[in-house]
């Protein structure tokens, strides 16, 4: 090796200096440093403002949320139609005793009871004040044709215990020809006839200012329809399937009565 390579060996290398960036690399430079800072800021505002936007929306929710009420119910006088006494029990014609009879044993209600101010009729209420809803069973001891008066004195001896400004709500429960045996029928219309039921006639002659809802029980037809035949039909007693199916209308008539409490 020659002493001239020798000494370039020697020879420490020299720092390069950086290369002076031209004024278009410099602006582009501040530019893209403004830009950075710039979307920074902004997410970070974003950020704030979403947090504080997140709030703002649960208050709200937490403010708007509805309260929720109690539904405002109505009494009920819930009364059955019928022919008294063992010989007519379970005749089709008693159908409406029957169901109120499962209704009572269906709610726990108290054993029924005669009340003279309720016109003679059997009372029944629930064996704890206040257990369920303001409902009370009646049942005419009356025959068919006689119904309005007892039923009339019954709705008389009911009303005053009931807070003045309120109001209750009668409901009558009876047999229907010409529908589907256990089948349940609501009506509401005050116009409404009585179809021939006997028993719908007396409460319309003598309760005709007071308003009241019927629901019908259905207790089929007979083949014909001689007057003599369909007598013979609706006084026969039920047979185990038949008032297997009335005793099971209970649980659509417990449904309509909720319905009619509500006004």
């Amino acid at each position: 090796m020659d002493e001239n390579s020798a000494r370039a060996m020697r020879m420490p290398r020299m720092p390069q200096r950086p290369r002076k960036r031209t004024e278009i690399e410099q602006h582009e430079s501040a530019d893209l440093l403004a830009h950075v800072t710039e979307d920074q800021a902004s997410r970070e505002e974003g950020g704030r403002e979403g947090v504080a936007t997140g709030s703002r929306k649960r208050r709200k929710s937490s403010l708007d949320s509805p309260m929720t009420t109690t539904a405002r119910t109505l009494p009920l006088l819930v009364c059955s139609i019928g022919n008294p006494g063992t010989t007519y029990a379970n005749t089709l014609h008693s159908a409406g005793h029957t169901v109120v009879n499962s209704l009572a044993a269906h709610l726990g209600y108290a054993q029924f009871r005669k009340e003279r101010e309720f016109g003679n009729g059997l009372i029944s209420r629930p064996a704890i004040s206040g257990s369920t809803g303001d409902w009370t069973l009646w049942q005419s001891t009356s025959y068919m044709n006689e119904s309005g008066k007892g039923l009339k004195a019954a709705f008389t001896a009911w009303s005053k215990h009931i807070p003045v400004g309120e109001e209750g709500r009668v409901v009558v429960i009876y047999d229907e020809l010409e529908k589907p045996l256990g089948s349940v029928t609501v009506r509401t219309n005050q116009g409404a006839s009585a179809r021939g039921h006997n028993g719908l006639k007396s409460i319309l002659k003598l309760m005709r200012d007071v308003p009241f809802a019927r629901i019908g029980i259905g207790v089929g037809r007979p083949v014909s329809r001689e007057s003599n035949e369909v007598a013979r039909y609706v006084l026969k007693k039920m047979t185990p399937p038949e008032k297997e199916k009335i005793d099971g209308s209970v649980e659509e008539v417990m449904k309509k009565l909720q319905l009619l409490e509500r006004g």
